[in-house]
Formats: C-alpha cells, sequence, structure tokens
C-alpha cells in the first residue's frame, strides 16, 4: 500500500511511518519540516531509501496541503490510505475561566480543519487507489458519553473530527472505502508523557493490522479503539 502519515516527525505517526516500511509499505512522510527531516525520520529515510519519501506538509496551511497534493499528484498516480496523524496538545490543564481562545483556534486548525484540508486535496488520489481507507487519529476525550470538565481545546476539536468522520464515510459509501476515527490508546509520546502505559509501537502495528484489514471491524462502526473495539460515542 501507498500510506500517507501527517505529523510523521514524531510520536505515533513516526511509530506508524516504521511499522508500515517494515511490513513492505510506501509510506508518504508528512511533516512541517518534512523536506529537511531531523533525527529519527531522518533514520528512517536512509534506512528505508526507495519506501519512504519525505513530504513538507502543515496542516494548519492549506496551500501548504495543496501544494503537498500537487508534489504527490507528480510522482505518484495514486495513494491507499490517508491517515491523519497530526495534533497538538494546549490548554490541559485550564479553566474555562482562564481559556486562552487563541489556543482553541489554534488547536482546532490542526486538530480538526488539517485533516479536513487534507482530505479536500487528496481525496482524488485516493479514489484512484486499491482496498483504500481513511484513518483520523481521534481520542477517548472526544467521546460525549464519557464527556470531563477539562481539556477543552482538544477534546472539542476530537469530538468534531468524529463527527467529520462519520460524515466523510458517509460520503465515500458507494467508493468501497474504510473511514474510521480511532482512539490510539493513552501511549508514550511528546503528548502523551513518559507515565502513559501505553506503547506507540503496538498501538502503531494494531493501525497496520486494520491498514491491512487483518482486524474483522463491523461495517457502520466508525468511532473505534486502535485494536478495533468499538468507542462509546
Amino acid at each position: 500500500m501507498r500510506v500517507l502519515v501527517t505529523g510523521a516527525n514524531r510520536g505515533l505517526g513516526l511509530a506508524l511511518s516504521k511499522a508500515a516500511l517494515e511490513r513492505g509499505h510506501t509510506v508518504l512522510a508528512c511533516a512541517r519540516n518534512g523536506a529537511q527531516p531531523d533525527g529519527s525520520l531522518q533514520n528512517l529515510s536512509r534506512q528505508y531509501p526507495n519506501q519512504i519519501f519525505l513530504i513538507e506538509l502543515d496542516v494548519s496551511d492549506e496551500k501548504s496541503v495543496e501544494m503537498a497534493a500537487a508534489k504527490v499528484s507528480e510522482n505518484w498516480e495514486s495513494i491507499d490510505a490517508i491517515i491523519n496523524n497530526a495534533g497538538v496538545l494546549y490548554e490541559r490543564d485550564a479553566k474555562i475561566e482562564e481559556l486562552d481562545f487563541s489556543l482553541l483556534e489554534l488547536t482546532m486548525n490542526v486538530i480538526l480543519y488539517g485533516p479536513m484540508r487534507v482530505i479536500k486535496h487528496f481525496l482524488p488520489l485516493l479514489y484512484k487507489g486499491t482496498n483504500q481507507i481513511i484513518i483520523n487519529i481521534s481520542s477517548d476525550a472526544g467521546s460525549i458519553a464519557t464527556a470531563y470538565g477539562g481539556d477543552y481545546p482538544y477534546a472539542i476539536s476530537k469530538t468534531a473530527l468524529n463527527m467529520f468522520t462519520k460524515q466523510i464515510k458517509h460520503y465515500v459509501s458507494d467508493k468501497n472505502i474504510n473511514v474510521y476515527a480511532i482512539h490510539p490508546g493513552w501511549i508514550r509520546t511528546d503528548m502523551g508523557g513518559e507515565k502513559a502505559p501505553g506503547s506507540p509501537e503496538e498501538t502503531a502495528n494494531n493501525l497496520v493490522d486494520i491498514l491491512e484489514k487483518k482486524k474483522v471491524i463491523d461495517d457502520e462502526l466508525f468511532f473505534i479503539k486502535h485494536n478495533g473495539e468499538p468507542m462509546k460515542i
């Protein structure tokens, strides 16, 4: 499969890229510094020079997304998977009385509008692929059923992302494209912190299992855990 991953330079995005490469897939690794990667992404590029292709893409900037899609289109006729992984975490402990709305707007711009921009510009390429799938990395924080007071920007943006996921699932229902919002679990990344019990590698491999359709998931489900189990909406 040819898999497009946003936020591929660190955390779950990096683990996803590595897991997909190890299974022989081609990865279009997108990041704001995609043209000049550093650290682990650069190492992956050296290790898999003919499998991973680095794309400069800032999900918060539609022109950047449009240019990235044009670049991909110039080099490949199609893609098979879109994984919207790029994210931010601001105002986690802020009370509503103290909330900085500029950071709420930034969060929505990345977590909700980012995937909307990516799908807007890359969907024509996905239509031409095979066994197509869209995965939007969501969170249990986005569940209305289990809502808690706090994490306002993150939780609200993930809830909205779940809604968008359901809309896209309906929109492409006649194209045989699988669409999921997936809770990755609380994992040890820069965002999750060192105390998180989950492993990004385990989550990444479970997500690649979903890409490869190794997990049986009910057709009606769209909000699920990384192991394929349903989440409360």
